[in-house]
């Protein structure tokens, strides 16, 4: 079918196709006109939610809001640690002078003492030793005529002696005021010397006296001194009654 029989074959054919397209869009009927859907089909299903759309772009950041009302103070916290010290600042300008105290009153020094040592052998009983050896007794509180200490200076007392028992049995006592305060008893070893000691915090009024001597009858004057041995008696203030001074 190859020439010109084939070609007018294939025109017809194009030709009737064509006329068959045209004729079918003149069939359809027009959707405005009340019949139009009279031969319609059944209505479709809904399809199936699209996929979630993604975020968009943020927006602008909107006016600052006014300020809200305070809230309720919470409770207090606990302590914390200690910092580092921080450097020391600059220091200040000198104050001005303050206004000048009151005078106050003259400082005067409170002193009462004596040391005092015996010169001669055994010393009667019952009556004061007499320490005629002067150490120290620049306040002159010390009667070395009578073997007293005389108080001048009311307030409290330290007083102490030492002495060198010799041949015989020494037994002294310290006095104040007429009575006896304490009491020492060495009791001789022959061919020995030996010492007898003590001492005592009294507190003395103006005018009271304080001396040492041998206590009781009998053969108790063992003190004893010479240039190697020495037997002695001192005191001095510790501090005086302020309320009276």
């Amino acid at each position: 079918m190859r020439g010109p029989a084939g070609f007018l074959l294939c025109s017809l054919l194009l030709v009737a196709l064509r006329c068959t397209e045209v004729s079918a869009q003149d069939s359809q009927p027009d959707p405005k006109t009340p019949c139009a859907n009279w031969m319609g089909g059944a209505p479709g299903y809904p399809g199936h939610n699209g996929l979630p759309g993604r975020d968009g772009k943020d927006g602008k950041d909107g006016l600052k809001g006014e300020k809200g009302e305070e809230g309720v103070q919470g409770p207090k916290g606990d302590q914390g640690e200690m910092g580092v010290p921080g450097r020391e600042g600059p220091r200040g300008f000198p104050g001005h002078p303050g206004q000048k105290g009151e005078k106050g009153e003259g400082a005067f020094v409170y002193r009462s003492a004596f040391s005092v040592g015996l010169t001669e052998r055994a010393p009667h009983p019952n009556v004061p030793i007499r320490f005629n050896k002067i150490f120290y007794n620049e306040q002159s509180h010390y009667d070395a005529s009578t073997g007293k200490f005389l108080c001048n200076i009311p307030g409290t007392y330290y007083f102490a002696y030492h002495l060198t028992v010799y041949l015989t049995d020494v037994k002294v006592s310290l006095y104040k005021k007429d009575k006896v305060v304490i009491f020492t008893y060495d009791q001789f070893q022959n061919n020995n010397v030996d010492q007898a000691s003590g001492s005592v915090l009294l507190h003395l009024n103006s005018g009271d006296e304080v001396w040492l001597q041998v206590y009781g009858e009998g053969d108790n004057n063992g003190i004893y001194a010479d240039n190697i041995n020495d037997s002695t008696f001192m005191g001095f203030l510790l501090y005086p009654d302020m309320d009276v001074h």
